[in-house]
């Protein structure tokens, strides 16, 4: 999978996200390795979600992973907790901010 079609999968499964009651600002940059290796960011403003490719200095957390280990986390197969723990999820910055990342997924 390249960059594009990993970034293309991730602004899809976001799309439908309900930020609406999010009143504060969250901004979250992904630091995807391997095949699909590329930074993209999710950022929380204003009542609105913006996904984009690029990185983001002004982060509340940065996340380092596989696109593999990303999708099992979005579609609900993996932990988050569990792949920090496994080694396959680093997460840095705010960690009560990281920690709202799950409300933009979609439930399950």
């Amino acid at each position: 999978m390249t960059f594009e079609a990993m970034f293309a999968k991730v602004k899809e499964l976001l799309s439908g996200a309900d930020v609406s009651g999010i009143g504060e600002h969250l901004a979250y940059q992904f630091n995807i390795t391997g095949e699909a290796q590329g930074i993209f960011y999710v950022e929380v403003k204003d009542g609105l979600l913006h996904v984009e490719p690029y990185s983001y200095n002004d982060r509340d957390a940065a996340f380092t992973c596989s696109a593999e280990t990303l999708f099992k986390i979005a579609s609900g197969q993996s932990d988050p907790v569990g792949a920090v723990f496994l080694g396959k999820l680093k997460v840095e910055g705010n960690i009560d901010k990281a920690l709202k990342l799950k409300s933009l997924l979609p439930s399950k």
